[in-house]
């Protein structure tokens, strides 16, 4: 199946984008079960991220079968901590990978990692960082196989 990666349009992609990240909540609440898959939550949060996308340099793409989106990313430009050298402070970071079901396992998701990357490069940025739920073993396999390494891990302790 041919598919190509271009920018996101609101106009014509705002409900492709509500079910991905509906479909990403899902997927991630078989992980982690603190993931709100309530009605409310993609309206909300594709706000956040519109916001993010327009205050941090960002950009969106989406992936197209067919005419039809079937997977989207989203890349913000951000800023480390004080402690990490200034010519490596700033970087772009992937908020936003998704790809449907019945999309998956094509190349789609590894071409819109490969969007982002193009796009911090076209903005002078000298890496790129993305983020997963640790018990997510499959998106760990995926991105090691994008050439992604561990960086940093956060524990969590219920209290």
């Amino acid at each position: 199946m041919a598919f190509c990666i271009r920018d996101f349009d609101l106009t014509r992609d705002k409900l492709a984008a509500l079910s991905f990240i509906t479909g990403s909540q899902e997927y991630e609440r078989a992980i982690e079960p603190d993931r709100r898959i309530d009605p409310d939550v993609a309206d909300e949060y594709f706000s956040v991220l519109m916001e993010q996308v327009a205050t941090r340099q960002g950009r969106v793409f989406v992936a197209e079968c067919d005419g039809r989106p079937v997977g989207w990313t989203a890349i913000t430009v951000e800023e480390n901590m004080l402690f990490v050298i200034e010519e490596e402070r700033t970087y772009g970071y992937i908020t936003e990978l998704f790809v449907d079901e019945k999309s998956r396992g094509l190349g789609i998701g590894r071409a819109l990692i490969e969007a982002c990357e193009d796009e911090a490069r076209r903005l002078g940025l000298g890496h790129i960082m993305i983020g997963l739920l640790t018990r997510s073993e499959r998106t760990m396999d995926i991105y090691r196989r994008a050439g992604y390494s561990p960086y940093t891990s956060e524990l969590r302790k219920y209290l």
